[in-house]
């Protein structure tokens, strides 16, 4: 489907309302594994795409994974939820529900441990639900160190934000699309929290569009390049200071508007094509093409038989054990398939 502006694609998205029951389940579920999967991964989880979707829909996950990523996928499903449950309330958004998304996220206080310049050890606690104590700031890609609102002018900072954007969706000024982008970039040069802004700044992102009826946004782990540097362009048109960042206009937010609305633009077309486009392979937002025809027809025949033996692929595809095995090597290296502990085969592609 060629590309369009922002604008013709909703207009498509919209026509196509209302949506079967069909299509939505199979959306939301795709919605359920992409953001979390994604969102997390952009920070750091090393969860896999099918370990991901195991863990949420059927709370295990197979071959080796971190504790600690589990856990945190799991928190991120359960926030997920309780944003887009909220945006559905139509109450003002209050600073309570952002400290609640980051407690739930978070789930407790713990202790980070570092070594000082000197060579002592150190610890400081990271708080659940509660803006930070500390500064806190990131060294960017370009090796410059980059720094957020301060702990004292975080409170006041957030009240602002919160502020202006009930305001704002009040009286209607600026467009879902608009208000998420200033909202996430306004919200990223806060950085209220020790842990987890960002993935904080995603929730809120779809609780705003959620909340006006849009589809929701997905922003992929394998563009985080992009994401960061339409933020880093950003921040040099805003400037360093932390509180012209906050009250940034969305004039001076331009190139982070541009990166938004083309990535939303793409999201909304990959909605559009996976409810459209019947008999298509679709993995992590994307349309897989596979060189063989072969390739569909093995994982047809283990949707519709999960136990089913290599020799009986071998059979029923036609083509020789070697074959048979370097295909299913090749779709389980690219995270395609799994065969849990029990020797079946979980299909994570989606037709």
């Amino acid at each position: 489907m060629k590309l369009k502006n922002l604008e013709e694609v909703l207009d498509l998205w919209n026509s196509m309302q209302p949506l079967s029951e069909h299509d939505k389940q199979r959306l939301s579920r795709r919605f359920t594994v992409d953001f979390n999967y994604n969102s997390n991964h952009i920070e750091g989880n090393t969860l896999t795409y099918g370990q991901t979707e195991l863990l949420l829909f059927f709370g295990k996950v197979n071959g080796v994974a971190k504790l600690k990523d589990c856990e945190e996928m799991k928190a991120s499903d359960v926030c997920l939820k309780l944003s887009l449950g909220e945006s559905q309330e139509k109450n003002p958004l209050t600073q309570n529900f952002i400290r609640q998304l980051h407690r739930t996220l978070l789930r407790e206080d713990y202790q980070v441990h570092y070594i000082r310049p000197d060579a002592t050890a150190s610890s400081y606690t990271i708080h659940a639900g509660q803006y930070k104590t500390r500064p806190n700031s990131v060294v960017t890609r370009y090796g410059e160190i980059f720094t957020y609102a301060s702990p004292e002018e975080t409170p006041s900072l957030m009240n602002d934000l919160v502020d202006w954007y009930n305001e704002v969706e009040q009286d209607g000024t600026l467009s879902p699309v608009d208000l998420a982008a200033l909202f996430h970039y306004r919200y990223i040069r806060i950085h209220p929290f020790e842990d987890g802004n960002g993935r904080i700044a995603r929730l809120m992102v779809n609780y705003i569009l959620a909340k006006h009826g849009y589809p929701l946004l997905v922003i992929r782990s394998r563009k985080k390049d992009d994401y960061l540097e339409a933020l880093h362009e950003t921040d040099l048109n805003v400037g360093s200071a932390p509180s012209d960042g906050a009250k940034a206009t969305l004039k001076q937010i331009r190139p982070f508007r541009n990166y938004f609305r083309k990535m939303y633009t793409s999201e909304i077309l990959y909605n559009i094509q996976f409810i459209t486009e019947q008999g298509k392979w679709w993995f992590d937002g994307e349309c897989v093409h596979f060189r063989s025809e072969n390739s569909s027809r093995i994982l047809e025949l283990l949707l519709d038989n999960p136990s089913i033996t290599y020799a009986a692929l071998k059979e029923k595809i036609g083509i020789n054990m070697s074959a048979i095995q370097k295909q299913l090597k090749s779709m389980m290296d690219k995270g395609y398939i799994i065969r849990t502990e029990n020797g079946e085969w979980r299909v994570i592609i989606t037709q």
